[in-house]
């Protein structure tokens, strides 16, 4: 009887977080100011050779390794960053090697680790869910083969200091340490310039977030060119979509749309704090697109509450240390009033409840 690797069987089945979009998406960290202007006109310019032919994801990299200062042989586009965190794990971890990351932390690292079969090594951040560094490079060893940062971190929105990001790296010279920056635009430093000094790093973009652009699934991974050419044999020659990349250049060229769009989620920040604030409700400082907060017990109803009056939001309650907590995305200035009330009304009935 064929049955799969046994690391696969016993995984969790993967389910999609999307639950409806009847109402507000602000539970999957998605911009709700669209994209770009330019990327629509591109999009509508298409031609009929754009779709049958081949992709050119060559031309792609050339064009973001520019953008990014750095050699195209230090860079690797990718469907979406999921497929850079595969091909990144499955490049260097094994049933004998380790997986070590810092919980609450995005769930694609686990998962990923659980089906290549390696030891998935957990450190639990503390009360304050900051990255717990010492503890992380305490739990270092000849095994560890992969440790998988998120900066800033979803689900917290907290970012850890780049003197102990670069000292964890330092740690494990065997290790690949990767430096998920999905969330950079937000938060506006990076460790990219660090990649000559650190052969062992490789530090993760996406068009998702602050571009927009999380229908077409465009993702980056930077690294020393050795290690991102030994990727690069595993990665499919095809695997970025003639779409993605044609929008690539405009979406480039439109920078002043992205600080834009940035500014926005930064008042929408501001305004959340002060709510929260007002409510007496635990919320960690974000640098991303999105805020945490803590409703208590009464997540599910709160969570249930939002769907109810229009307003879809994340339930991170069985997240390790997230416990009681829900996360919200920021809306655009138009949506943010309307936000801000049914978190009102919301919380007002979970008391009353």
């Amino acid at each position: 009887m064929l049955k799969p690797r046994a690391s696969i069987s016993a995984l969790a089945p993967y389910r999609s977080p999307i639950m409806s979009r009847a109402g507000l998406s602000l539970d999957l960290n998605e911009s709700m100011a669209g994209c770009s202007p330019r990327v629509l006109a591109r999009l509508r310019d298409l031609s009929a050779a754009d779709v049958s032919l081949y992709p050119q994801r060559e031309l792609g990299e050339r064009l973001v390794a520019k953008f990014l200062g750095i050699a195209s042989e230090q860079l690797l586009l990718t469907n979406g960053l999921d497929e850079a965190l595969l091909l990144l794990f499955a490049s260097y971890l094994g049933p004998a090697d380790e997986l070590l990351f810092a919980d609450p932390t995005f769930t694609m690292y686990p998962m990923l680790g659980e089906a290549l079969g390696a030891k998935v090594v957990r450190v639990q951040s503390g009360h304050d869910l900051a990255l717990p560094v010492a503890d992380l490079l305490a739990r270092i060893s000849p095994r560890t083969r992969v440790i998988a940062i998120a900066n800033p971190n979803n689900p917290t929105g907290l970012a850890a200091a780049r003197a102990d990001l670069l000292k964890i790296a330092q740690a494990a010279p065997d290790a690949a340490v990767l430096i998920d920056e999905a969330y950079f635009e937000f938060y506006g430093e990076t460790l990219i310039t660090d990649l000559p000094s650190h052969p062992n790093l490789f530090v993760a973009r996406t068009f998702s977030k602050a571009y927009g652009l999380a229908g077409l699934r465009l993702g980056v991974l930077t690294g020393a060119a050795e290690q991102i050419g030994y990727l690069r044999r595993f990665s499919e020659p095809f695997n970025v979509n003639s779409v993605a990349l044609a929008c690539l250049e405009v979406a480039l060229a439109d920078q002043a749309f992205v600080r834009a769009h940035v500014a926005q989620v930064q008042q929408g920040r501001e305004q959340l704090a002060q709510l929260f604030d007002d409510l007496g409700l635990r919320f960690w400082p974000s640098q991303t697109n999105f805020v945490l907060v803590r409703v208590g017990a009464a997540a599910k109803i709160f969570v249930e509450s939002m769907r109810r009056r229009g307003i879809l939001v994340r339930d991170l309650s069985a997240s390790p240390g997230c416990e009681g907590c829900v996360r919200i995305t920021l809306a655009t200035p138009s949506q943010m009033e309307e936000v801000l009330q049914t978190i009102r009304e919301a919380i007002a009935q979970d008391q009353r409840s």
